[in-house]
């Protein structure tokens, strides 16, 4: 009897290289090493309003800068900025 040795999913140092193994590989082929992912959403929540703001682009690139190191995306930062600002000034919490 000839038995196939199954490769395993192999670590990923980044995100392209796990991009490029997923590209020529199937999860089918790895279905004992998935497990179920439970979620839910929900789509009819309260929709929020778009404010563009025009900034200098090596303010943009600050910015983002600052939300990665803080691990956040940079409408996240500007949005917590603003609530931060609006309750300097009005003196309470929004």
């Amino acid at each position: 009897m000839n038995k196939k040795t199954k490769s395993k999913i192999p670590g990923f140092k980044n995100l392209q290289e796990e991009a490029d193994f997923w590209d020529t590989h199937s999860f089918t082929d790895f279905m004992d090493e998935l497990r179920p992912v439970k979620m839910r959403v929900n789509l009819g929540g309260p929709k929020e309003e778009v404010l563009a703001v025009r900034l200098q682009p090596q303010l943009k690139v600050r910015l983002a800068n600052v939300a990665e190191e803080m691990g956040v995306q940079t409408s996240t930062l500007v949005r917590m900025w603003v609530v931060e600002k609006l309750n300097t000034l009005a003196g309470r919490q929004i």
